[in-house]
This record gives structure tokens, C-alpha cells and sequence, in this order.
């Protein structure tokens, strides 16, 4: 029996993705895959979990049940949870990297791993080179999956080679398409009647090449001046937030230049199946010039070979499979020359032409919607099978033990009301901005750290936090003092520098964040000048005597090696400050006393974190065992006889041999402990540390000694401080940014971070 017909073992399948009208290529997808299981198997329900792309909502139809904030990690705990409860039999996930939040894409892994029912995953992108967070995300995708579906040959051959996926855990089932009927007077209809016609179609993209066409197009309209050709689709959402029409505006300017302007059609619109199947059918030659040598599938290649077109294309693997057995044909990339060839050849010769177009027909008849919704069939009953077989334990609710708590919103309210045109302002009378105190290098810096942070991992309110990003490094860079290549740390609210040099610690600090800027800020006029500070303020540091100064600069280096890790310069650079803070602590340490200096005083746990970072990358072991070490330690005179984490207080500090001060305790160190157990969980994967993290987090919440929350709701401000018997009210910028560092840092948690093989973790333990 089929197990989605009346009866089956299969009755209600949800799809996660993007869903029309969101306008991409995976919500086309999604909305087509679904149409097509509803009529081919009408006993089944289908539901959509759909994607949103942080701040949009859309008027979905009724089918999707759920929106899920790809930015917001507790809205993917909530889809698990309304997927358990709604007792689904399978779910079927649309996998992207960018459509999911979190470094790439991980937030997903977060939702799969509390699903008690079958997941099979079809990946629109397999990575033949992918980084080690892309490499571990996919790894992570595919354990969690019973199945995974690939459009190619070549997708399968990537996930088995690369990932270490067994092959029989694999589906290879074609990308579907529309029957597109024969409309002999299209062309009249498009008003290209008694033209050749060249099309296009798809969101456009600068990696889409279409600049190679126009400029083959003098070359053909030399032979076949009655050409046109049809560029259909409107410019990507992401390419037209981040960059306008500049792209478009680009061709368009080529084509007039090249004069073939005449030649041209632009529709800047998303076009509905109906038009498309209008287009489609107009179209002689159908053209994916696409720049991108790993693009594993392609939906507009798809339907165009299968509605019977004559398709040139560029070789990415998926065109290469597509096309294969003489169903295509492959130009160079970049090739204008080649592309007029055989365009013009394909004009010229109906016989060859119309053969390409038989077998693209023939071929494309198992790639139809109705068939290809068997073969998913077939799939998921395969997954439901084999689920079955594995599972023989009942499902367990999981408890408030057993699965983290939710954690606040990310409010910028308060940061916004400190932040005046020349930076974020020192201090706050309550929740009131204090001019008196003017602005400093270390806030700027730790809020442009914040800014790079949100930016990454995408928010709601993306062109604030890029407005907020650029002011935060103006002023940074206005504090750099070429002539010393030092920073300057305290100015006056009249904008006047107090100081000729700022502390060892701001320079850090600033180092740090610039570095962040450059590993993973988006924009790349914002990079180039971080990039450019950067390496102006890099010399300084090898002079410094400040342990803390040396732990920032390490770990802004660290970031800035994500992007640019080949650069030997930096690498040596970083093992000469590991080594000076390594030699420190052995120096320094007793058995009693592991630490780095004769005095516990503040962002204490900066200094670990920094051997944990670098001695994970350098390979360190003993480097980043002693980091844990030191951390250790840290946790426990930093703990409470009641277990609450308990900072040391800045009231005295504790010096070795005396006695600890217990207040007044600061959120830097709150946030300075998150940070440093969330490394070392990612280093260990020991549960232990992500433990710890979310208890110097909740000291933040009121889980402290006096019970009392720093973080203040209704502002979205951060208190500054725990006394013995009080809070401070004020909500300064250092205290309400390293509560929102924090909050950064909880929210991108993901277990797939680990990121060590199992000698190495042996060795630090």
C-alpha cells in the first residue's frame, strides 16, 4: 500500500522552507513540491514552516501554519515544539545555508534536534569546499536526517566524498518542473513576433553573468539582427537591500554602450508560473550564463530544458549533469566569444537546434511535478521505515532540565537613546544619557564589536544596526592618532580629546573589535577601513605590558584570521602574544594560584578565553589546557556559597593571600564569563561549560545574591552593578553593552560548534 494514500502510515507531512510569496528560489520550490503531494495524494495534509527573512512578513496562504524569524533562535525551539504537538509523521526541509540564521545556517540544527519524527532533507547547496563551520553544519544536518534527497550525480558524489555520507542514505530525485504547453502565439502575445528570442529568467544577481551575454549580442545581432533578448525576473531582495539596482542599472548602461539597447527586454518583476510558461514558450534559446563553479541545482535550467528549449550554459555541475548526453550545450565561463558561437549556430541550423529540443523534451518528462512527487513519496516512506526500525524507545518530553530556557529579546532601545551623532556616550543618570562624562574608545569599541556581531547573524532591524555599525567606527577611527599609532581613549561631550594616548586595554579593545569588522562584517567600504586601522594599530601591541591588552589583541587577531587565514605575518604575530600570556600564567601560577597575575581585578575571564582561542587554532594543547585551567579556577572563586555566579567585586579586587571583595559586582565580568565558557564548550563539547555560561548569563536576570535583575525590560538598558545590599540604577553604556555582548553570544549557541577531534580534546582535558 502506498503509504500517502487513504490509510498509510504517512498523513500529515510539513515543509520547511521559504514559501510563496516570499520571492526566492527555495520558496518557489517549496510552494510546488507541496502543490504537487496535495494532488497527487489528496489524503495527505501538508502544512508549511516558513522562513522569514529578518524584519519582512508576508501574506502566506493558508497552508503555511507557522513563521519561523531566522534570526531568532527561540522561534525555532517554538516550530519544534508545534510540530511535536501536531503529532506530524514526517518533515520535509528545504535546506540553504542563507536561508537559516545563526553562523552558517545552524540555527536549523536547533529546531531538528527536538523533533521526535522523521526528517529528510533536500539540499539546494552542497558545498565542494565549504568552510568548517559549513563543513560541521552539514555533517550535524545530516545525522539528524533519515534521508537526504540532491537534483545531481554530482550533488551526491559532494555529499558522499566530502561529508562522509553513506551513499545508501541517499535519494537522487530530479528537480521539478511544470508542464509548459506549446503556445504557437506567445511571441505575438509578448510583442516579439518575427524575432529570435533569447531569454533568461530567474532573480537577478551579480553572479548570474548576464554582462557576458549582452556582450556577445553585437557578435550575433551581426548575423541574426532580428535577436532579442528577454532578461525576466526582478532584482534578489538581499542584492536590491544591500545594493540597489546597481546591478541592473549596470546591464542596462552595458547594453546602451554596446549598442544592442534595442535588442533588450528588461521585466523587473517576480512573474507568476502562467506568465513564465509564456515566456518559456516564446523563447528559442534559453541562456544560464551563472558565474558560481559549485551551484549543485538550478530551478530556471531545470524548467527550461524541460519545456523543450535550447539551452546553452555555463559548465556549473548542475548544467553539467543537466545537459549531458548531448541535451545542451557548455560554454566557458565568462566566454562572450563562445556564447555568440553557438548561439548563432544555434540559430542558423533548425535541424540541430530542434534536436537539442526533442531531447531536453524527452528528458524532462520524469522531471514533471507529478512524478517527481512519487519519488519524494517513495523516499519518505523509506525514512518512516527505516525511523521506525532504529527507534525503540519512547518518546520523553523534555524537561526544563533537559532543554535550555528562553532567553530575552535583543532590544537596541536603550544602546539608541546613548548613541548621539558622534558615538554611544559613557554613562546614564538611571536610564538618562550623562554629557558630563562624555565618550570613550573602550564603548565605541565594544559596541561596533556588538554591531559586527548582529550584522553576521542578521536582525529585524538590519539598516539600523548598519547606521549604528558606521558611527561606531568613525569614531574609533577618529581616535586613532597616526602620528603615535596609538589610540586615544576619553573626549570631552565638546568633542575634545582629554588625553594624548589612551590605555593599553582601549587599544585592545579596539584592536578586537576592528578585527571582528573584518572577519565578518558584510559591507565592504566598513572592512577595508577596519582592515586598514587594523594593521596601522597592530604594532603597538608588541610593546605592551598589559596582559588584557595582549588577550583582546589576540582574540581581534583571531577574527581577523577567520577571513584572512593564510596571512603568515598575523599567524606569527599571534603565536608571539599566545606564548608571552601562556609564559605569564606559568610564571605566575601555584597549585593554589593559576592565574596570570598576583591580583583577580576585571575582565578577568578575557585572559582564558584568549588561551582557549589560540590554542585551539595554533593546536596548542598544552596552551589551551591551561587556559581551561585558569578558568577553572576562575569559576570557583567566582561562585557563591548559594551557587549563583558571583564576580569579584571591583570594591578592592582580590589580591593573592587577602581576602576577596564580593561587591560591588560588574556586568563586564558577567559578560567576560560568557564568553569564555562558551569557548570552552565549543573546544570540550563538555555540557559542563555551556552550564556555567548560563549562570554568569542569569546573573544578569536576577540569579544572583540578591536576587535582584540588572537588566532593565522596559528600557532595554542594562543596570551597572550589584552592591551588597542594591543595584546601581544607573545604566551606563559599558553595562548595558556587555549585557547585550551576552545575550549575542546565548543566542548563538549551537552544539555544532565543537570543533576539535577527539585526540585533541584528550589532550586539553
Amino acid at each position: 500500500m502506498n503509504p500517502l494514500t487513504n490509510g498509510g502510515a504517512i498523513r500529515r507531512i510539513a515543509f520547511l522552507g521559504n514559501h510563496l510569496p516570499r520571492l526566492c528560489g527555495i520558496a518557489t520550490f517549496t510552494t510546488h513540491l507541496s502543490d504537487a503531494m496535495e494532488s497527487e495524494f489528496p489524503a495527505l495534509e501538508c502544512s508549511v514552516l516558513a522562513m522569514n527573512d529578518a524584519g519582512k512578513r508576508h501574506a502566506y496562504p493558508a497552508r503555511v501554519r507557522f513563521e519561523i524569524d531566522e534570526a531568532d533562535i527561540a522561534s525555532y525551539r517554538r516550530a519544534a515544539d508545534y510540530l511535536n504537538v501536531n503529532t506530524v509523521d514526517l518533515v520535509s526541509v528545504q535546506h540553504e545555508y542563507g536561508i537559516f540564521g545563526g553562523k552558517a545556517g545552524s540555527h536549523v540544527l536547533v529546531l531538528l534536534r527536538e523533533l521526535r519524527m522523521p526528517i529528510v532533507t533536500t539540499l539546494h547547496t552542497i558545498l565542494g569546499e565549504p568552510d568548517p563551520l559549513q563543513r560541521r553544519t552539514m555533517q550535524e544536518l545530516a545525522l539528524l536526517s533519515e534521508r537526504l534527497v540532491v537534483m545531481s550525480a554530482k550533488g551526491a558524489e559532494l555529499l558522499h566524498e566530502v561529508y562522509g555520507v553513506p551513499e545508501h542514505k541517499i535519494d537522487l530525485i530530479p528537480h521539478g518542473i511544470p508542464d509548459v504547453p506549446f503556445e504557437s502565439d506567445s511571441k505575438e502575445r509578448l510583442g516579439v513576433e518575427g524575432k529570435w528570442v533569447l531569454l533568461t529568467f530567474g532573480l537577478l544577481s551579480p553572479d548570474k553573468g548576464i554582462e557576458h551575454v549582452i556582450d556577445a549580442l553585437p557578435a550575433i545581432l551581426a548575423i541574426h539582427p532580428d535577436t532579442v533578448y528577454i532578461v525576466l525576473g526582478e532584482t534578489h531582495p538581499h542584492v536590491k537591500e544591500r545594493d540597489g539596482e546597481t546591478y541592473r542599472i549596470m546591464l542596462e548602461n552595458r547594453a546602451t554602450r554596446l549598442g544592442v539597447d534595442s535588442n533588450m527586454i528588461f521585466h523587473d518583476r517576480f512573474v507568476s508560473q502562467a506568465e513564465l510558461n509564456e515566456f518559456l514558450s516564446a523563447a528559442d534559446v534559453y541562456i544560464t550564463p551563472y558565474l558560481q563553479p559549485q551551484q549543485i541545482t538550478s530551478g530556471t535550467l531545470a524548467y527550461a530544458l524541460g519545456a523543450g528549449k535550447a539551452v546553452i550554459s555555463t559548465p556549473y555541475p548542475y548544467a553539467r549533469d543537466l545537459l549531458a548526453d548531448d541535451r545542451g550545450i557548455l560554454v566557458p565561463w565568462r566566454d562572450s566569444a563562445a556564447i555568440a558561437r553557438e548561439i548563432v549556430g544555434l540559430l542558423s541550423d533548425d535541424s540541430r537546434r530542434l534536436t537539442l529540443q526533442r531531447r531536453g523534451a524527452a528528458h524532462g518528462r520524469s522531471m514533471r511535478w507529478p512524478a517527481v512527487a512519487h519519488r519524494y513519496a517513495e523516499s519518505f516512506e523509506r525514512a518512516r521505515s527505516e525511523r521506525a526500525a532504529r527507534l525503540h524507545t519512547t518518546f520523553q518530553a523534555k524537561t526544563l532540565a533537559k532543554r535550555p530556557a528562553d532567553l530575552p529579546d535583543m532590544d537596541l532601545e536603550h544602546l539608541s537613546l546613548m548613541t548621539d551623532e558622534t558615538g554611544v556616550l559613557q554613562h546614564a543618570v538611571f536610564s538618562v544619557p550623562r554629557y558630563d562624562d562624555g565618550y570613550c574608545l573602550d564603548d565605541n569599541a565594544r559596541a561596533l564589536l556588538l554591531m559586527a556581531l548582529l550584522e553576521e547573524a542578521g536582525t529585524e532591524d538590519a539598516p539600523a544596526v548598519r547606521a549604528l555599525a558606521s558611527r561606531y567606527l568613525a569614531f574609533v577611527s577618529h581616535a586613532f592618532d597616526k602620528s603615535t599609532g596609538r589610540f586615544r581613549n576619553l573626549m570631552s561631550y565638546s568633542r575634545l580629546w582629554i588625553e594624548e594616548r589612551g590605555s593599553e586595554d582601549s587599544h585592545g579593545r579596539a584592536l578586537w573589535a576592528l578585527g571582528t569588522v573584518v572577519g565578518r562584517a558584510r559591507d565592504p567600504g566598513r572592512r577595508s577601513l577596519a582592515g586598514d586601522l587594523f594593521h596601522a594599530a597592530l604594532p603597538a601591541v608588541s610593546g605592551f605590558t598589559s596582559p588584557r591588552a595582549w588577550a583582546f589583541a589576540l582574540l581581534g587577531i583571531d577574527e581577523y584570521l577567520q577571513a584572512f587565514k593564510g596571512d603568515s605575518g598575523m599567524q606569527s604575530l599571534s603565536k608571539m602574544l599566545t606564548e608571552r600570556l601562556f609564559d605569564l600564567l606559568e610564571r605566575s601560577s601555584d597549585r593554589d594560584w593559576p592565574w596570570f597575575e598576583d591580583r583577580v581585578t576585571y575582565s578577568n575571564a578575557r585572559l582564558p578565553q584568549a588561551l582557549l582561542v589560540c590554542g585551539s587554532r595554533m593546536e596548542r594543547a598544552e596552551i589551551a589546557a591551561a587556559g581551561i585551567r585558569s578558568l577553572e579556577w576562575l569559576i570557583s572563586i567566582q561562585s557563591s556559597v548559594d551557587g549563583y555566579f558571583a564576580p569579584i567585586g571591583s570594591n578592592g579586587f582580590y589580591e593573592r593571600g587577602a581576602q576577596r571583595a564580593s561587591f560591588d559586582q560588574q556586568p563586564v565580568e558577567a559578560c567576560a564569563m560568557v564568553s569564555a565558557c562558551l569557548e570552552a564548550h565549543r573546544l570540550t563539547g563538555e555540557d559542563r561549560w555551556s552550564k556555567h555560561a548560563r549562570s554568569a548569563f542569569d546573573w544578569f536576570l536576577g540569579q544572583n545574591q540578591l536576587q535582584q535583575s540588572l537588566y532593565d525590560v522596559a528600557t532595554g538598558g542594562c543596570r551597572d552593578g550589584l552592591h551588597s545590599d542594591r543595584v546601581n540604577e544607573n545604566q551606563g553604556a559599558e553595562s548595558t553593552l556587555s549585557f547585550l555582548l551576552a545575550l549575542m553570544e546565548m543566542r548563538s549557541v549551537n552544539h555544532a560548534d565543537v570543533i576539535r577531534g577527539s585526540s585533541f580534546l584528550e589532550a586539553v582535558r
